[in-house]
């Protein structure tokens, strides 16, 4: 396995481009199962899970094309994909792959919308959690399908087709939004949906999904109605820049004390973040080109926060601030509310020196003056990175383990943070 080394004590300066979100591009990807027209994603961010979502979207019959780099096109500009699926050649999604990336389990949606049946795996285990399927699975019951467990796979059927329906989550679902926009662009009738998610990734779906076709109004906010219609059409879109990656440099900037732009960020994506950002003594400067994060010379100070869904502070970006956390000048409580089993990104920043104890749903941070490199093991995505961002500012040199983790949602992270000036080595499992 590939491991990255990194010697820490240099502050970043320069400039990072913001590659397209994760979390977009993989519904966006799923939602060219729904036409049998070309769909055209710009932007798409080169990532081990958009990689194996190309694997299992083409077990189902999408052919996929990629555009080549085009002369002085910028190293780290996102790819352009053509993903056609005129003919859905097989609905089930087998345990091998759905089990390697969760959101895989939302084929579901589109399988069950244009073909009236699906076979899905269940996604089984995951590191953060349980991150049930329930509320996915109650959305399509109200849209009109039947579905039963079998041998752990779902079977979904509605051979009639989905049916128009009142859909009320009990709880603020982003997977249960995405399936339930998708299922309900091809129902007969209206859909509307209740306390529906309101995070920039479900918009963006909704963008695509009105490109190709779709009749909705009210993404974006809590409720969301969708007129069903008989089919979509291919479309052109291109992802939005990834908010995430964006909190993370931005937060990496703060804690190595530096002043870095994040090309292509968009502040209204990230308000809650930058909003603490400011209080623990940085700078936040909000222009067309992007985000500047500026924090020269002054303490970290410590902000308590709790995750919420949008448009609060981001769960993905709840094991970053607590990195930053490590070196403030006092006492930090970080409340994790979307997921339990969020912290176990804690015994490996200890690693480092940092004085961290949990209580029940909450992390206590006890600022250190000093973090010292050691060697530590990533053990989920958003947990890799706090550790890169740990290991930036600790004195001597850190050796992060398992960085597959890394390459799942995170794009050319070594060559951006080392064009700011981090000492950051990617040594491959062969040397």
């Amino acid at each position: 396995m590939d491991r990255i080394r990194i010697v820490g004590g240099n502050p970043l300066n320069g400039v990072i481009p913001i590659s397209g979100a994760k979390n977009a591009a993989l519904p966006l990807m799923i939602a060219s199962l729904l036409t049998d027209r070309t769909v055209t994603l710009e932007n798409l961010p080169r990532l081990a899970d958009v990689s194996l979502l190309v694997r299992i979207l083409s077990n189902h019959g999408v052919d996929y094309s990629i555009d080549g780099r085009r002369q002085g096109e910028e190293q780290d500009a996102g790819q352009t994909v053509h993903m056609t699926a005129r003919e859905i050649v097989d609905t089930v999604a087998p345990y091998e792959l759905v089990s390697r990336m969760r959101a895989s389990f939302w084929v579901v949606a589109p399988l069950l919308a244009r073909c009236g049946e699906a076979r899905v795996s269940l996604p089984g285990g995951c590191a953060i959690g349980t991150r049930p399927v329930d509320l996915l699975l109650m959305a399509l019951e109200r849209l009109g399908a039947s579905i039963e467990i079998d041998a752990g796979y779902v079977v979904a059927k509605a051979h009639k087709g989905l049916r128009g329906a009142e859909v009320t989550f009990p709880k603020v679902t982003v997977g249960g939004t995405h399936v339930a926009l998708m299922a309900a662009a091809l129902a007969q009738g209206t859909t509307v949906l209740h306390n529906a998610a309101r995070e920039p990734e479900v918009l963006d779906l909704a963008d695509l999904l009105v490109k190709m076709g779709a009749r909705i109004r009210g993404a974006g906010q809590s409720v969301i109605e969708i007129d069903g219609v008989a089919r979509l059409n291919g479309a052109k879109h291109r992802v939005l820049p990834d908010r995430i990656e964006a909190g993370t440099y931005a937060m990496a900037a703060a804690m190595t004390g530096g002043d870095v732009m994040l090309q292509g960020a968009k502040a209204e994506h990230l308000k809650a973040a930058l909003d603490a950002l400011e209080q623990s003594g940085a700078t936040v400067d909000a222009s067309e080109e992007g985000l500047r994060i500026r924090r020269n010379g002054g303490p970290i100070r410590p902000v308590d926060i709790s995750t919420a869904p949008f448009p609060g502070f981001p769960t993905d970006l709840q094991a970053q601030f607590m990195a930053l956390m490590t070196r403030a000048k006092g006492v930090s409580r970080i409340t994790e509310t979307i997921f339990e089993n969020r912290f176990m990104h804690v015994q490996e920043l200890a690693r480092f020196g940092a004085q961290i104890r949990l209580e029940g749903d909450s992390a206590i941070v006890e600022g250190r003056p000093v973090l010292k490199g050691a060697p530590v093991m990533a053990t989920d995505l958003r947990a890799s990175v706090s550790l890169v961002i740990a290991a930036l500012a600790a004195e001597g040199e850190s050796m992060v383990q398992r960085v597959y983790h890394l390459d799942r949602g995170f794009e050319a992270l070594e060559r951006k943070l080392s064009r700011c000036g981090a000492d950051v080595t990617r040594i491959s499992s062969g040397d």
